[in-house]
């Protein structure tokens, strides 16, 4: 028998694409973590914000909790519906809305694919500047929803930075127009940049007004071979005050091997235990030849083995692909996943002590790091041992994570630096929020989502 609180809710919208079979709960239940078993009641395709907010109104009637959902690329398990939830995926709302020239903004539908977003913005000789891997399948209203972050962030700052404006369906079903493209508004509370990394919990975004800025200027990418640990901090420091830079990202010899093994090209001969992708401003031949002096003088002091400059956009993609190519290449391994930051001027510090807490925590278990160093961000991907069971493989993870979120916080850090909290973390907020921000935001889930259908069990627990 069709269950009766589904069938009240297509009386209301008959006109509302509603899947449940089997594999579409499947698919539309998980995101990337791949560690709960989805169980949702259905998956609701809204075409409209009108039918968003019926949805919510009847959800609240009926006592259904109501999981938001973009690409699902989510490695925290913010996506994932596992309790009979209804899913609300917004994957048909994916449309441009309106481009204003003179405002330099993009209003766009939630479920627009960052990389369509970032082709819209280039018809219009401007440029969305938030970028990262996940760019062909992760969605607008997933960014805003953990402030997506990237590989940019050095240049551009997060997701946060470029908002102009939301509309947003609170947990009561009512339309919120948030800040609506202001620039400047000190009218009270800010509700917009409160929406913005609540993980789906405080309101459903329906609609975005991005900003846009002007393409950069002509750039070069470097890749570089560094002797230590102690280098890479070295080599920011110069690049950073010589340069004017884009990105500048590391990873390491393990990080290399898995993406060379998924089919990249290595362009540095001989094995380097850390490595750098570094891009950067060079529009004028002052700025090149800048960016050689800077090698150069990294290669005298011996923070740099070896390098190499692209000579074409093709080449440039190939480097980049060493960095951005890690997390696809270790996707079949299922890692256990960190995604931890700190202040630029503490991560020395932390990762001495990270490196000794991992190699003490998990003998014979391979793990992969790489990261964002201009922004603090590192992410720490565990291996799971073949003789070894998931159950166990997590357990033990957990434990070390217990115990990293200790030297956070030690450190004025956060146990999640871009993919929120969502499930994974949760046991973990309390070392990065007091006990006193816990109850805040306790309280403000309370006063957006009266009932508590939004999202519940993200974030921290259910009350």
């Amino acid at each position: 028998m069709p269950d009766p609180r589904l069938a009240e809710l297509c009386r209301r919208l008959p006109e509302l694409r509603l899947l449940t079979e089997p594999g579409d709960l499947e698919h539309y239940g998980r995101d990337w973590t791949r560690r709960w078993t989805p169980a949702p009641l259905a998956i609701a395709l809204p075409a409209s914000v009108d039918e968003v907010q019926a949805i919510v109104r009847w959800a609240n009637e009926q006592q259904v909790a109501v999981v938001p959902s973009g690409g699902r690329t989510g490695l925290s398990g913010g996506a994932v519906a596992a309790n009979g939830e209804l899913v609300l995926s917004m994957e048909r709302m994916n449309r441009v809305l309106a481009f204003n020239a003179v405002d330099r903004t993009l209003t766009v539908q939630p479920g627009m694919i960052l990389q369509q977003v970032h082709e819209a913005a280039r018809e219009h000789g401007l440029l969305y500047p938030v970028d990262f891997a996940a760019r062909g399948s992760c969605s607008i209203g997933g960014n805003i929803a953990t402030n997506a972050g990237g590989i940019r962030v050095i240049r551009y700052g997060n997701t946060r930075e470029w908002i102009a404006g939301l509309k947003v369906i609170a947990g009561d079903g009512e339309l919120l127009d948030l800040n609506r493209g202001l620039i400047k508004n000190s009218s009270g509370y800010d509700f917009r940049q409160l929406m913005i990394g609540s993980e789906g919990t405080l309101g459903i975004v329906v609609e975005a007004t991005l900003k846009l800025t002007d393409p950069p200027p002509p750039s070069q990418v470097m890749l570089l071979a560094l002797p230590d640990m102690d280098a890479l901090m070295e080599v920011f420091a110069l690049f950073r005050e010589r340069l004017a830079l884009q990105a500048f990202e590391f990873f390491t010899d393990r990080a290399l091997q898995h993406v060379l093994a998924h089919g990249a090209q290595h362009a540095i001969e001989g094995d380097h235990p850390y490595y750098v992708v570094t891009e950067f401003d060079a529009a004028s031949e002052q700025q090149q030849e800048t960016a050689l002096a800077a090698f150069g003088h990294a290669l005298e002091q011996g923070w740099v083995s070896d390098g190499v400059i692209a000579q074409s956009e093709a080449q440039a993609a190939a480097l980049w692909r060493l960095r951005e190519g890690i997390t696809e290449s270790l996707a079949p391994r299922r890692p256990y996943k960190n995604d931890v930051s700190v202040r630029i001027s503490a991560v020395p510090a932390f990762l001495c002590e990270m490196q000794a807490l991992l190699a003490h925590e998990y003998p014979g278990i391979e793990v992969v790091w790489f990261g964002h160093i201009g922004d603090g961000n590192l992410h720490i991907n565990v291996l799971r041992p073949d003789d070894l069971a998931e159950d166990a493989f997590i357990a033990q993870c957990e434990q070390v994570t217990k115990l990293l979120a200790v030297t956070l916080h030690c450190h004025g850090g956060s146990i999640s630096a871009e993919h929120g909290i969502g499930l994974v973390k949760r046991a973990y907020l309390a070392s990065t929020r007091s006990a006193a921000e816990i109850a805040l935001m306790r309280g403000v889930r309370k006063v957006f989502d009266p009932h508590g259908i939004l999202n519940p069990g993200k974030l921290f627990a259910a009350d």
